[in-house]
C-alpha cells in the first residue's frame, strides 16, 4: 500500500506544471506522510453540476493546476463531440489564490483542442462572465472560483452556451471525458498569444444592461454603506450605482479592495456569524438608508436595515419577496421562480398578481431553465433580477434593484420593514430560519438523513406533519435530489446535504396569519416560538 501511494504520487508529480505544488508533493514524498498523501490521492475531486470545488493543494483530490487542465480537456472533449468545434469559450476568474494561473490553462487547454478561448481582462464579478457568454455568442463559459468559501479553497464553474450553469446528464458526460484523459502529456497547451484577452467592452456592454433593471425615471436617493468582503463586487457595483445615479456608496475600507486571504472574516460569506461587523461599524457612524454586501465572486447580494437603534440583515427571503412585490408594482409580466427551500411567500405574491410560478430544484441552475422567466431567487442571497441579461443570479444588478425599491419607499417616508409589514398582514406572516450544521465527518451527514428515512418525525413543535416526502423519489414537478421535504400544518421543512460545501442544512418556514398590523408583534413572537421549537425538534429526529 505504502509503495503503491508513493508511486501514485511520483507519478503525479512527474506531470504537475506548477513548481509550488510540485515542491509541495515533492517534500511529502521525501517525508513519507502517508496520512497527508493518502488523503491527498483517496480518489479525485467530482465533477458535479456545480463543477469543482475543493481545497487548494497538490495531488488530485485538491484544487490545482493539473485538477484543472484535466477539466478543461474534459470539457473541451465534451464540447466537440457536441459539435461545437471552433466555438468560443470564454472564461472569468475571481481573485483567490491560483484563480488567474487556472484560467489561463483553461483558455490554453481550449485553444490547444480547436476551440477559441477568451479571457475577460481581469478578476471580475461571476454575473459578468455569465452575461458575457450570450453576449458573445460562446458555446460555454468558465469561471474559477469558489464563491464564498474559506481562503484555502478554490473551484470552477461551467456553463454552456445558453448562459447557464450545467445540469444533468451534462456534469457525467463531461466527467467522463475527464476520466478518460490518461496523461497531461496528451493535452496540448499552446503558449500565451494563442488566445484572446478581452478588453473593457464586455464589462461597458454589462453595465449598459444595467440600465434595464431599473424604472425609467424612478428615484434614485437611497443612501447606501457597501462591503465587497475581500472580493470582486465593488469596482462594478460603483460603476453600476454611478451610471444609475444613485449617492455614492459609502465603503467599508477593510473589506474594499479584492484580498485572497479574506483576513476580516472566518468566512467571506455575508450569512457567517461576525462577517457583517465591519459594514455595521460604518452604518453606525454614517446612518445610510440600507447596508449592501456582496459575496467574494458578487454573485450574491446581502440587505441589512435600521431596525429600532440597531442593524440587521435582512434574510434571503425577505429580500426575495421585497424585490418580488416591487417588480409586482412596476408591472412586471412572466414567470416568478424560486427553488424548494425558499420561502412560499413569493408564490402568494405571484398567484395575487395573476402571474405564473415555478418551484424548481435548489440552485440557479434550475432558476436560471423556467420558462418565461420574469425573476428568480433563493434563500441563500441570489437574485436573478435582468434573466434576458444574466442567467444566473446577480449580486449587482439585484443591489440596484433593491437601493431603487427603498429609494420609492423613502420619498414615501417609508422604509423596506414597513414593506415587510404590510406583505405580512396581506399574505400572513412567511418567517424563515436555517439549522445547518458544518462537519468534519460527512458520515455525520448521511447517518443525520438515515435516521430520518427510517425513523421520520409525526410531528415538529407540536404541529403535526401532514405529508413527508423523500425527494430520492423525485415528484411530479422536480426530478430527483437527495433532500427530504415535511408539511406540518402552517409550517414546512426541508433537510438536505449541501451541494458545495460540508454541511447538513435544514430549510424551515412557519406562516403565522394576521389581521391587522397591531397583531404583528404578537405574529413574529408567536413565529419565533415555533421555529425555535421546530429546529430543536428537528435536531432531536436527526441526531445533530
Amino acid at each position: 500500500m505504502h509503495d503503491d501511494l508513493i508511486a501514485k504520487a511520483s507519478a503525479w508529480l512527474a506531470e504537475d506544471p506548477d513548481p509550488e505544488t510540485r515542491d509541495e508533493l515533492a517534500k511529502l514524498i521525501e517525508a513519507g506522510d502517508v496520512t497527508e498523501l493518502s488523503a491527498r490521492f483517496s480518489g479525485t475531486l467530482q465533477f458535479g453540476t456545480a463543477g469543482l470545488r475543493g481545497e487548494l493543494g497538490a495531488g488530485p483530490m485538491r484544487m490545482n493546476r493539473s485538477v484543472v487542465i484535466r477539466a478543461a480537456a474534459g470539457l473541451a472533449a465534451y464540447l466537440k463531440n457536441k459539435g461545437r468545434h471552433g466555438g468560443l469559450v470564454v472564461i472569468g476568474y475571481d481573485a483567490r489564490h491560483k484563480s488567474a494561473d487556472f484560467a489561463r490553462d483553461t483558455a490554453a487547454v481550449m485553444t490547444g483542442a480547436g476551440l477559441r478561448a477568451a479571457v475577460l481582462p481581469r478578476p471580475l464579478p461571476t454575473p459578468v462572465l455569465a452575461f458575457a457568454i450570450r453576449h458573445l455568442g460562446a458555446v460555454a463559459g468558465v469561471e474559477v472560483t469558489a464563491s464564498h468559501n474559506p481562503p484555502r479553497d478554490n473551484g470552477y464553474k461551467v456553463y454552456l452556451g445558453d448562459g447557464s450553469q450545467i445540469v444533468p446528464p451534462a456534469d457525467a458526460e463531461i466527467a467522463a471525458e475527464i476520466d478518460a484523459i490518461v496523461s497531461l502529456n496528451d493535452v496540448p497547451r499552446p503558449d500565451a498569444g494563442s488566445w484572446e484577452t478581452l478588453d473593457d467592452s464586455v464589462l461597458d456592454a454589462y453595465l449598459a444592461r444595467t440600465d434595464a433593471v431599473l424604472a425609467a425615471g424612478s428615484p434614485r436617493t437611497a443612501r447606501t454603506v457597501y462591503t465587497a468582503m475581500h472580493g470582486v463586487g465593488r469596482d462594478v457595483l460603483l460603476a453600476a450605482f454611478a451610471r444609475a445615479g444613485f449617492p455614492e456608496p459609502v465603503l467599508v475600507a477593510e473589506q474594499a479592495d479584492p484580498d485572497p486571504d479574506f483576513p476580516t472574516v472566518a468566512f467571506p460569506n455575508p450569512e457567517e456569524p461576525g462577517a457583517m461587523d465591519l459594514a455595521f461599524a460604518q452604518a453606525r457612524a454614517t446612518d445610510p438608508d440600507l447596508v449592501i454586501a456582496n459575496d467574494p465572486d458578487a454573485d450574491r447580494c446581502a440587505v441589512a436595515v435600521k431596525e429600532g437603534s440597531d442593524w440587521r440583515m435582512l434574510r434571503g427571503d425577505e429580500v426575495g419577496a421585497l424585490l418580488a412585490a416591487h417588480l409586482v408594482s412596476r408591472g412586471a409580466t412572466g414567470t416568478f421562480a424560486e427553488s424548494i427551500v425558499s420561502s412560499s411567500l413569493l408564490g402568494r405574491i405571484a398567484e395575487k398578481a395573476g402571474l405564473p410560478y415555478e418551484e424548481t430544484l435548489t440552485g440557479f441552475k434550475w432558476i436560471a431553465r423556467v420558462d418565461g422567466l420574469r425573476y428568480g431567487y433563493e434563500e441563500a442571497l441570489g437574485y436573478c433580477v435582468d434573466p434576458d441579461g444574466v442567467r444566473d443570479k446577480d449580486g449587482i444588478t439585484a443591489a440596484l434593484l433593491i437601493t431603487e425599491l427603498a429609494s420609492v419607499l423613502k420619498e414615501q417616508g417609508r422604509t423596506l420593514l414597513d414593506l415587510l409589514d404590510d406583505l405580512a398582514v396581506e399574505h400572513g406572516l412567511h418567517a424563515t430560519d436555517q439549522l445547518s450544521v458544518r462537519v468534519q465527518d460527512l458520515s455525520v451527514i448521511s447517518d443525520a438523513m438515515r435516521r430520518l428515512r427510517e425513523q421520520p418525525p409525526t410531528e415538529l413543535a407540536g404541529l403535526a406533519i401532514t405529508r413527508a416526502e423523500d425527494l430520492t423519489q423525485g415528484t411530479d414537478k422536480l426530478p430527483p435530489t437527495d433532500g427530504l421535504r415535511y408539511t406540518l400544518d402552517g409550517a414546512r421543512v426541508i433537510v438536505r446535504p449541501s451541494g458545495t460545501e460540508p454541511k447538513l442544512k435544514c430549510y424551515l418556514e412557519v406562516v403565522v396569519q394576521v389581521a391587522a398590523h397591531a397583531g404583528l408583534p404578537a405574529a413574529h413572537t408567536r413565529a419565533a416560538d415555533l421555529l425555535a421549537a421546530i429546529k430543536r425538534d428537528l435536531s432531536a429526529a436527526a441526531g445533530i
